[in-house]
């Protein structure tokens, strides 16, 4: 069902507003920069289980999640395997091909009905070039991507299942209850079967 031109543009004051706030938080921004995310931000709503980026498409986009969940896999042979969820507040996309004029390989889908700001790529780079501020944003995000990749790369090295989840457990409590078992147990690299017996046991 379309929305009406009213309830559109309210939409857009609410989504801006809420990047306005996101952006704030991290720095205040100049007013040039608050007319540049109201000229190329946009609200976007998505189904439960739709996928938003693919490896054979382009990176248009950087998401930031307002409600719901998202979560990116990769695909080795024919199976499914998680590499990172994420839930509100944060600002998603593929950056394994992020500056490089490459396809990821990963996948972008969304797990819940999710309510999402679009920033485009291609207005995010312009921003930098032409805002030597805005670039101030670009290295806070980059570094919680980091932060979220050490995380990864942390929790893989943990050798025992039990631990794994244990540290999953405790660092994601305000999201567990909301993400399938079968992207946890991929996402922490052991069976589903070993994560029934890990809860179980619980």
């Amino acid at each position: 069902m379309t929305k009406s031109p009213a309830k559109e543009l309210q939409a857009r004051k609410t989504a801006l507003k809420i990047i306005t706030d996101f952006f704030n938080q991290i720095h205040p921004l100049t007013p040039a920069l608050q007319k540049e995310l109201e000229l190329h931000t946009f609200p976007l709503a998505v189904d439960k289980g739709k996928i938003l980026v693919r490896p054979s498409s382009e990176n248009k986009f950087f998401y930031l999640i307002v409600k719901g969940v998202v979560r990116s896999f990769i695909k080795q042979d024919n199976k499914e395997i998680t590499t990172w969820i994420n839930c509100e507040n944060a600002i998603v996309s593929s950056i394994r091909n992020l500056g490089i004029n490459n396809f990821s390989g990963e996948y972008l889908q969304t797990l819940e009905k999710c309510q999402l700001i679009a920033i485009p790529a291609a207005a995010l780079q312009n921003v930098y070039n032409t805002y030597p501020e805005a670039n101030f944003y670009g290295r806070i995000i980059i570094e919680d991507c980091y932060r979220s990749s050490e995380e990864r790369a942390y929790i893989s090295r943990i050798p025992s299942a039990l631990k794994r989840y244990q540290h999953f457990e405790k660092t994601n409590s305000d999201i567990l209850q909301r993400i399938p078992l079968k992207y946890i147990a991929s996402y922490l690299g052991i069976t589903l079967e070993t994560l029934s017996r890990i809860r179980a046991k619980k």
